[in-house]
């Protein structure tokens, strides 16, 4: 009997091994310390800096937040529910919190903070950029695009000496010409809601980020934005599981 029931333990520590899933994370030296990413699923990310936790997009079909951390920032481009999940945004966030949304989810989470394209803020220590991701050519239907113009945000985190772009659903906008000292981009790539890889290829060209991540990039074959950049010298891909 005490065979079985050791052995029923094991199976029983397997299977809560299992799942609780391990994600992958990479490091960023800062002149301010280590920042680290922790990649979770399609645009849901979180960073950890200085004491600090920031969630981006959190989404409860993407992971069991319950094994995170709670988070001090809560950043959501826009009010899709790929991005915008409120519930999962209640249970992980600190009565400390803040939350900050693009102007389309205003009244959809209790408390937060409504950035507009063109917006600059200092929050929980870290300097956060709305700026512009919308599409110009996939559209639903004629005049219709997935993401209007002004309705959703990308943001630019300042982490120590380290500037994050995370680009949010956006295309190869022209905005993106104004975005400087980009040190890490995350870019979309998934048709027909953001970009295809040659678009994503485009923007990356024009922000020239020291490393792209490519996400939210669903079924797209991530080697055709690594054979597209492979002349690109300045630009480091990383490509990371995104559930």
């Amino acid at each position: 009997m005490l065979k079985y029931a050791v052995f029923g333990f094991f199976v029983s520590a397997m299977v809560v091994a299992a799942a609780a899933a391990v994600y992958e994370e990479d490091v960023i030296k800062t002149s301010q310390g280590d920042l680290k990413i922790t990649f979770i699923g399609h645009a849901s990310l979180m960073f950890t800096f200085a004491g600090k936790v920031i969630q981006n997009d959190p989404v409860g079909q993407m992971a069991d937040y319950s094994q995170f951390p709670k988070a001090d920032l809560i950043l959501v481009a826009h009010e899709h529910s790929d991005h915008l999940d409120p519930a999962t945004i209640a249970s992980i966030r600190k009565p400390t919190a803040e939350v900050i949304v693009a102007d389309k989810c205003a009244g959809k989470v209790p408390g937060a903070v409504v950035m507009k394209n063109g917006d600059i803020k200092t929050v929980q220590g870290v300097k956060v950029e709305a700026v512009p991701a919308y599409n110009i050519v996939n559209l639903r239907s004629p005049g219709n695009p997935y993401h209007p113009k002004g309705d959703g945000n990308g943001y630019v985190l300042t982490f120590g000496d380290k500037r994050i772009y995370i680009a949010g659903d956006t295309e190869n906008i022209p905005e993106m010409t104004k975005l400087k000292d980009i040190d890490i981009a995350f870019l979309p790539m998934n048709l027909p809601y953001t970009m295809s890889p040659e678009m994503t290829a485009a923007a990356a060209k024009v922000i020239q980020p020291k490393i792209l991540y490519p996400y939210h990039f669903g079924n797209t074959d991530t080697q055709k934005i690594i054979d597209l950049l492979k002349d690109q010298k300045g630009i480091e891909i990383r490509i990371r599981k995104l559930n």
